[in-house]
């Protein structure tokens, strides 16, 4: 088996500037999104320091003998630490913060690191299946049966994220684990996404097997714009292909 990856970023329709940011890392097998949260300045800022920090922290542990979740734990609780010292240190990005969800491809299993309201989804066999909890409020509302999934993102309270990074010095990191088959495609986004398509086009989109990872990611953006594009909309697709990898390939993944 071998790794071909895909990403797209765009401001969508409404907003002027793009505060979400992404990792795609061959080396490292890592991939990420951030949605950035405390203003323009502050949310660029925030989903910046996120994104490398995580990136840099899996980089320098890619050798280690410590478990792979944990890792990632480590990075984006690295992560939180440095987007808290730095809106403490400047009083104009006071309160700024950013979501995370990372993926880590190792052998043949994945591990995941998430925090807020970006997702991260699997589709395996044509079904697609969520792999995070969003920290929010709509999503404890949906958890406790008084609202519809479908409703999340039309609910008037809907950006009330319960937990992020860096607002505060510490952070509760969700981690999960799973065994990687062929044919397998990940998808990890803002939510800019998934707030405008529904995870049936979701699932349409991706299961297209004559599209590249490349293709299925600027195929989900134009599906959020199409929609309105009322958010900043980021998205890697990650798909696990079976045979041997293309003759450009450097190892086990494929860029786009």
């Amino acid at each position: 088996m071998h790794i071909r990856y895909g990403t797209h970023t765009d401001r969508g329709r409404i907003r002027t500037t793009n505060e979400d940011s992404y990792a795609a890392s061959a080396r490292n097998r890592l991939f990420l999104v951030a949605d950035g949260m405390g203003g323009h300045a502050g949310g660029e800022i925030a989903s910046s320091i996120a994104a490398a920090t995580v990136e840099e922290c899996v980089a320098l542990r890619r050798d280690s003998s410590l478990d792979p979740a944990k890792v990632l734990q480590l990075a984006v609780a690295e992560a939180n630490a440095r987007i808290y010292d730095t809106q403490t240190d400047r009083e104009e990005l006071a309160g700024m913060g950013s979501t995370i969800t990372a993926l880590a491809i190792r052998g043949n299993r994945f591990y995941l690191a998430h925090v807020g309201d970006s997702r991260g989804y699997l589709l395996r066999g044509g079904q697609l299946r969520q792999l995070t909890r969003d920290h929010s409020l709509v999503w404890r509302l949906y958890e406790n049966g008084e609202l519809e999934k479908k409703d999340l993102s039309s609910h008037p309270k809907k950006n009330l994220i319960t937990r992020s990074i860096g607002p505060h010095s510490k952070v509760d990191v969700d981690t999960d684990a799973g065994e990687v088959r062929g044919d397998d495609v990940f998808l990890i986004c803002s939510d800019g996404l998934t707030d405008v398509v529904t995870d049936e086009m979701l699932a349409r989109i991706l299961s297209d097997p004559d599209a590249t990872p490349q293709e299925l990611s600027l195929a989900l953006v134009d599906a959020a714009n199409d929609a309105g594009g009322p958010d900043n909309v980021t998205v890697v697709v990650v798909r696990i292909e079976e045979g041997e990898a293309p003759d450009d390939d450097t190892g086990r993944i494929v860029g786009p």
